[in-house]
């Protein structure tokens, strides 16, 4: 599995915090830490705009290091990413993501359309 694929299946090396990251860009931090802020209805600042990837060790966002809570449920159930979790078809904290992004359900091996969705 590609390591850059985050617990939930999105990828990681296509969120503009990592590419701000890996870049050093202190623009594109600024303007994702605006967008996130609007989008949310929290003030996010361009400092907290640091993040190598979900499952990569090095530093994360804020919200990915301790508030996503698909993140720690995999960390908890040890699961390489939630395709490998038995409740993923069933699962209301990742059934966010996979109901509106056809990539994360081919990234993790699954495929909703079973559910009649």
């Amino acid at each position: 599995m590609n390591r850059y694929f985050a617990y939930c299946g999105l990828n990681c090396e296509t969120c503009d915090a990592r590419i701000a990251t890996v870049n050093h860009d202190d623009n594109l931090r600024k303007k994702v830490a605006a967008l996130w802020s609007e989008l949310n209805g929290v003030e996010i600042t361009p400092e907290m705009i640091n993040c190598v990837g979900c499952r990569i060790d090095g530093v994360k966002t804020p919200f990915c290091e301790s508030l996503c809570r698909i993140r720690q449920c995999a960390l908890e159930k040890s699961v390489e990413t939630c395709g490998a979790c038995s409740d993923a078809m069933v699962c209301e904290k990742v059934w966010m993501i996979l109901k509106n992004n056809k990539d994360a359900q081919v990234n993790l091996g699954l495929n909703i359309a079973e559910l009649g969705e």
